[in-house]
């Protein structure tokens, strides 16, 4: 294997991170802790864009508009603001 395509595939990896339990890509299923890297839950950015495609061309779609008792059993949750803040 060439050297530049190994340097490659060693980038696409996700770093581990004990934080995170292994996940697998939504698109090609590879297991690995894709939310430490850059396109978490997605193992690349290819597998990001082909996940966007499926949506655009309606192959994912949401079966029924949520109604209100949609939302009953989550009434009783802490608000969760602080869950939009970056960690740092």
């Amino acid at each position: 294997m060439p050297s530049r395509l190994l340097a490659t595939s060693k980038k696409l990896r996700a770093k581990p991170n004990n934080s995170h339990p292994p996940v697998k890509c939504p698109t090609c299923k590879k297991s690995g802790d894709w939310f430490a890297g850059k396109y978490g839950p997605f193992c690349s950015h290819r597998c990001k864009l082909v996940d966007l495609g499926k949506w655009f061309s309606a192959e994912h779609a949401i079966s029924e508009p949520l109604r209100p008792e949609h939302f009953e059993k989550f009434a009783n949750l802490p608000p969760g603001g602080h869950l939009d803040k970056p960690e740092g």
